[in-house]
């Protein structure tokens, strides 16, 4: 099934780039939506900073999360960052 741009995807970090304040191992970020940086191998996640940054694709492994464990994530509904939507 093909993901829509207004779905939220989700990935695990497995490593941080040694910036612990930043990424922590073992962690689900949201991922948020940069063709741009998908080409190059990067992804766009809000990070612990809970800003917006990119880090390398190889930090992290993309996962499914069911609806219930996303919303609960999410705040049941209400976003983490504001261009999560």
């Amino acid at each position: 099934m093909p993901r829509h741009l207004n779905q939220n995807r989700y990935a695990l970090c497995i490593d941080n780039g040694g910036y612990p304040e930043s990424l922590e191992v073992r962690k689900v970020y949201v991922l948020l939506p940069d063709e741009r940086a998908a080409v190059n191998n990067y992804v766009r996640v809000i990070d612990e900073t809970e800003e917006d940054y990119l880090y390398p694709a190889k930090y992290f492994v993309m996962i499914d999360v069911p609806k219930q464990a996303a919303e609960a994530m999410l705040g049941h509904g209400t976003p983490l960052h504001p261009s999560v939507r």
